[in-house]
């Protein structure tokens, strides 16, 4: 479901360990968390041919049929897949698959829901922004202000601001890499390796206008580092 919503199921899919796919046709469902039988049904694909990958297995070249978007990401089937095998043939599978639910929407990530209520993980932000995903964008890229990033490995805090053209969405866009420059996070990935980040959460303690003098904010994130004393205890190194 991750490799679906952050835009990378197609090429996740391409790879395969085995020839999973020596078919005219793949049809691709993804088990939903939470849910019993449940299985969102995300498009179909014309397969035309494989080569070796570099390292192992071989990766397909699968064609998105257009036809199939209509309900990508919105039907819901329901099926019980029974015994070990992974990539069951269609025909084994078409006459017990039922259609469970169809919505209005395409499945994505929750709306923004205002400043006071933002708290997400690395891997929600690094969705957010590969989707750019409207509301959090405009709410984010027309506000400057103060942030905090919460490290749930240590309970270490970091707080950063962002002024300028962009705003917290900009600053935000940065940390993909997982430490967005900063020096001590950025030790904290090497020594860890890039899965350390994925411990981060990000909230927004304040926000001001981006027209707002950046020595104000600067003022301001000073204030939090006094404050939450992440100098002494926490990230920041200044």
């Amino acid at each position: 479901m991750t490799e679906y919503l952050e835009g990378r199921f197609d090429s996740w899919q391409a790879w395969q360990e085995k020839k999973n796919f020596d078919r005219q046709y793949v049809v691709s469902f993804i088990k939903t968390p939470k849910e019993v039988n449940r299985w969102l049904y995300v498009g179909a694909y014309a397969q035309s041919g494989s080569k070796p990958h570099s390292i192992k297995g071989v990766v397909y070249d699968l064609t998105l049929l257009p036809a199939s978007l209509d309900f990508a990401g919105r039907l819901t089937c329901s099926y019980e897949r029974k015994g070990r095998q992974a990539y069951p043939f269609g025909e084994s599978v078409a006459p017990t698959c039922e259609v469970y639910q169809l919505n209005a929407e395409k499945l994505h990530l929750s709306e923004f829901p205002g400043f006071k209520k933002v708290n997400v993980s690395f891997g929600e932000l690094a969705r957010i922004v590969r989707q750019a995903i409207p509301s959090w964008r405009a709410a984010l890229e027309n506000v400057a202000g103060v942030y905090l990033i919460s490290d749930q490995l240590d309970g270490k805090l970091y707080v950063g601001s962002a002024t300028g053209a962009g705003g917290i969405w900009a600053r935000w866009c940065e940390y993909l890499n997982g430490h967005g420059e900063n020096v001590r996070l950025r030790k904290l990935i090497k020594e860890g390796g890039a899965a350390r980040a994925e411990n981060f959460h990000f909230s927004v303690l304040e926000i001001a206008d981006t027209h707002t003098s950046g020595a104000d904010v600067l003022l301001r994130e000073g204030h939090w580092k006094e404050v939450l004393l992440t100098r002494l205890h926490g990230h920041n190194g200044n």
